[in-house]
């Protein structure tokens, strides 16, 4: 380990705690977001942490009993960074949440309706709130600024080989009720959405469009 004056230890956020009145609720409510359920742990009556993380994201939450000081909907402005606001605002209100309209803030800080009218990265949101009122603001990035671009995970050999077999089921539905294309193909936009936190069934779905829209396959009569 280096020991210059400039040297610093690695310090990676993982975990907020957002404070919930009613842990099962605020359970629900995220996994209906389609974030991953890392864990849920109870011991005794008084203590319970539930960890759920959002697609491709470093950092989770926690909810639960004895877990966080902090009042029940005290948290704001937690920050999603998402490179298509639209899409990430249309997935969400098609997920039964209630999100804001997208805008930008004005030079005072004030929100401005509408995307920015520059396209700047950072600056095009929307807000919505889990059911204690704990609020989020999707951020659209399409291009980072320098030193803060996401560095690429590898799976492990087991992993990748479960996401092969699962890509192979999905894709032998496709298979059978389409016209004739090369499997890989279809099996790229699949392990690209599993990969960046899609669920099996939405990354079936943009394997599809993939298919049809782009590469014209037919669908079977």
């Amino acid at each position: 380990m280096s020991t210059t004056k400039d040297a610093t230890v690695d310090m990676k956020l993982e975990v907020v705690a957002l404070g919930v009145t009613d842990v099962d609720r605020a359970k629900a409510f995220y996994e209906s977001l389609g974030w991953r359920l890392d864990a849920d742990i109870a011991r005794g009556d008084d203590f319970r942490v539930v960890q759920l993380t959002p697609p491709r994201s470093e950092c989770s939450i926690w909810v639960g009993k004895g877990v966080t000081q902090v009042a029940p909907g005290s948290t704001d402005s937690l920050l999603l960074a998402v490179d298509d606001i639209d899409a990430a605002r249309a997935d969400l209100v098609a997920r039964g949440v209630d999100v804001s309209e997208v805008f930008h803030r004005a030079g005072d800080g004030s929100p401005v309706g509408g995307r920015d009218p520059e396209g700047r990265p950072y600056a095009s949101l929307a807000s919505f709130k889990d059911p204690d009122g704990n609020g989020w603001l999707l951020q659209e990035i399409k291009t980072r600024r320098p030193g803060r671009v996401w560095e690429p995970r590898a799976a492990d050999v087991a992993t990748l080989a479960e996401l092969l077999r699962e890509t192979s089921e999905h894709h032998d539905r496709f298979e059978k009720t389409h016209g004739e294309h090369h499997w890989w193909d279809w099996y790229a936009p699949y392990l690209s959405a599993r990969q960046q936190g899609s669920s099996p069934e939405a990354a079936a779905a943009a394997a599809d469009r993939r298919m049809e829209e782009v590469l014209h396959v037919p669908a079977a009569v």
